[in-house]
């Protein structure tokens, strides 16, 4: 199987719906996985970062994933993040992720801890060798503190369900000399670069602003996959305001949840501290950034 079948390539790291008092918002849920799907969104990420992670609780995050997977009913991938700073936590997190029917696993760099790269390599072969899930590496320094090195992933690729990596490095030339290394499928993390990705060789997307405009990511793919750059630049090109109003005006789950309840995905934008609303000011440029984009 390939690494596509295993996560899908249009993948979205989907907010986790809230209501004002922080419970968790299961008809919003619902609404919200039913629209990505629709969108063409073929991989759903659940409790990754835009999901709010930190601030789920284990039974939170299993939910989570149970209703997701219940959901989207085979209709797309379903990717449980499992990662912590803790070993054994992440396990367990992801032993619980397969019981509730995940697809596959994306599993974080360990943060606040700051292992060295053989303590990373040690950490993902333990979660990894805990289940008989697909595992997506997230390499994320900037939330981290520390980035897993080209040699690491090289090493992890021996791994026979380490089989991808989420880049939120930015680091193109490093990518591509992984990727040249070893069978690793890359995917973008990062928004703002998700066109030069594609065109270096990364065979989809996990994408934050996906959460609204998975539609407009699929054609991108599609286009860079058919040789289109035009035509890719050009989609790209018409979400640069959306992109820059969800990721550099705040932080991307809050505008992300702004953006959904602006079009009615959503009932709620409320996130869960230390995370605040979105201030007036940055709503109004979701509502600006999507009349452009749409």
């Amino acid at each position: 199987m390939t690494p596509e079948h295993h996560f899908g390539s249009n993948l979205v790291a989907m907010v986790t719906p809230m209501n004002d008092d922080g419970s968790l918002d299961d008809t919003s849920l619902d609404r919200l996985v039913d629209h990505l799907i629709a969108a063409g969104c073929d991989g759903i990420v659940v409790g990754g970062t835009a999901g709010e992670a930190p601030t789920l609780t284990d039974a939170e995050s299993a939910w989570l994933v149970r209703t997701v997977a219940t959901r989207a009913a085979g209709r797309a991938r379903v990717i449980a993040g499992v990662g912590t700073y803790d070993t054994a936590s992440s396990i367990e997190r992801a032993r619980r992720a397969q019981e509730c029917g995940a697809d596959a696993l994306l599993l974080v760099c360990p943060y606040y801890s700051r292992p060295t790269q053989a303590g990373i390599i040690a950490h993902c072969t333990a979660v990894a060798d805990a289940t008989d899930l697909p595992v997506m590496l997230y390499d994320v320094p900037a939330r981290t503190g520390i980035a897993m090195e080209a040699s690491t992933l090289i090493e992890l690729a021996s791994h026979p369900l380490i089989l991808a990596v989420k880049d939120a490095k930015g680091d193109l030339f490093e990518a591509m000399s992984v990727m040249s290394a070893t069978s690793l499928a890359y995917y973008c993390g990062i928004d703002e670069l998700n066109l030069p990705y594609l065109a270096i060789g990364a065979i989809g997307l996990v994408s934050v602003v996906g959460n609204v405009v998975a539609e407009r990511n699929s054609r991108l793919i599609r286009a860079v996959r058919e040789g289109d750059l035009a035509a890719a630049r050009s989609i790209q090109n018409s979400l640069l305001p959306f992109t820059d109003a969800v990721m550099r005006t705040s932080q991307g789950a809050i505008m992300a949840k702004a953006a959904l309840a602006e079009v009615g995905i959503i009932a709620d934008p409320a996130v869960r501290l230390p995370l605040l609303h979105a201030l007036p000011e940055h709503r109004r440029l979701i509502v600006d950034a999507l009349a452009v984009t749409s």
